[in-house]
């Protein structure tokens, strides 16, 4: 029974890695469009897990990149060197 359990453990843990890859690799393209209003093309889930992760934050109203976010985005950009 325990083996049963910590393969679903894993296969969500594995779904939620894929999840969040998926997600990083977006966010320069999600920034992209909140830069030009364009929230409306961000699916709704993806905000959710967007915020669930403090990548971004809902900010009178309208949403803006933490610093979490920020550091992701960061990542990402290619290096200057």
């Amino acid at each position: 029974m325990a083996s049963n359990s910590q393969a679903r453990i894993s296969a969500r843990q594995a779904s939620e890695a894929a999840t969040r890859e998926r997600l990083r690799q977006a966010l320069p393209t999600t920034v992209d469009h909140l830069h030009h209003h364009q929230a409306d093309r961000i699916d709704d889930n993806d905000i959710d897990a967007y915020v669930r992760l403090n990548w971004l934050e809902w900010h009178g109203g309208g949403l803006r990149l933490t610093i979490t976010g920020r550091n992701v985005c960061a990542q990402l950009a290619p290096s200057a060197a």
